[in-house]
C-alpha cells in the first residue's frame, strides 16, 4: 500500500526538505517519527526539495508497506504524527493512493507564493522587507513573458541532477495592497531548484527599473545564471499548493 502524506512546516530551522550528512532536514524529521510509531524503517519522497529556510503551506510526500501487512489507519497516524513532530511540522492528513502514484511525478501543478514588504514588522518575519518601491505594473508586464518560455535554465541553480530545465508555466502575476506590500504568485507543473527565487530576484530588477522588460526576455533566452538576477530570500518563500489528479486516489 501507498500513502500521501500531506503536511505543512515553518522552514526556518531545516536545512531544506532533503535529507543530507550533518544537517536537520524536514524529510528527515519525518521518517524518523514515522519510523518510530509504524516500527519499521520507513523513507519518503516529496513532492519537491524546498531550500534551506523555505517555508510550505502544502507539502505532500508518500511512503509505502508491504500489502501483507495490517493496513493503517490513517486519522491515527496523524494525530500521532502530530503528537510527536516538532511544532514546527504539521500533518494535515494521510490518504491511501493507488500503487503508481508518486509524491514528486504525478503533480499535475505546484504553485508558490513569495511575499514583499516595504515595512519594518517585527511579528512578520516571513515577508522579505525592501528599502525602494517597485513598479508592479512593469513587473507584471516583464512576468507575462514567462508565459511564451519553457527552458529557465537562467533562473536554475547550477550543476543539478534534472534531466531538462523545461518547465511550463501556468500562472505568474504580482498583486499589492497599495501599502507596501507584495505577493508574487507563481503556478507551473514543475521547478528547478532555486528557480522561483531566481525569478523573484529578477523581476524586483523590472521593477526598481533597473532591468528593462526586452532584457528580462533576453536573460530568458541566454540561458545563462549569472546574467539573471540575485535569488530574493528564502524566508518569505511558500510552497502553498500541490495539484494531482484525481484518479490516483483509492
Amino acid at each position: 500500500m501507498r500513502y500521501f502524506i500531506y503536511l505543512q512546516y515553518d522552514g526556518t530551522a531545516y536545512h531544506g526538505w532533503q535529507s543530507q550528512p550533518n544537517a536537520t532536514s524536514v524529510q528527515e524529521t519525518i521518517e524518523q517519527k514515522l519510523s518510530l510509531l509504524l516500527q519499521r524503517e520507513l523513507f519518503i519522497v516529496g513532492a519537491g526539495r524546498t531550500d534551506a529556510g523555505v517555508h510550505a503551506r502544502l507539502m505532500v510526500a508518500h511512503f509505502e508497506i508491504n500489502e501483507e501487512e495490517k493496513t493503517i489507519d490513517t486519522h491515527d497516524l496523524t494525530r500521532r504524527l502530530n503528537g510527536i513532530l516538532p511544532k514546527d511540522i504539521s500533518i494535515i492528513k494521510v490518504v491511501p493512493v493507488c500503487p503508481e502514484a508518486h509524491a514528486r511525478f504525478s503533480p499535475i501543478s505546484r504553485t508558490y507564493r513569495y511575499y514583499v514588504t516595504s515595512h519594518k514588522d517585527p511579528f512578520n518575519p516571513y515577508a522579505y522587507r525592501i528599502f525602494w518601491d517597485l513598479d508592479i505594473d512593469l513587473m507584471n508586464k516583464a512576468a507575462s513573458k514567462l508565459f511564451d518560455y519553457i527552458d529557465f535554465t537562467s533562473f536554475s541553480r547550477l550543476h543539478t541532477d534534472v534531466k531538462t530545465n523545461n518547465c511550463r508555466i501556468m500562472e505568474a502575476r504580482w498583486t499589492t495592497n497599495g501599502l507596501g506590500d507584495y505577493v508574487f504568485v507563481i503556478k507551473a507543473d514543475r521547478f528547478l531548484r532555486n528557480m522561483v527565487r531566481a525569478v523573484v530576484g529578477t523581476l524586483m530588477l523590472v521593477g526598481r527599473h533597473r532591468m528593462t522588460v526586452e532584457q528580462f526576455c533576453h536573460v530568458i533566452e541566454g540561458k545563462n545564471r549569472c546574467k539573471a538576477g540575485e535569488s530574493a530570500p528564502a524566508n518569505a518563500l511558500f510552497l502553498e499548493d500541490i495539484e494531482y489528479p484525481e484518479d490516483i486516489f483509492l
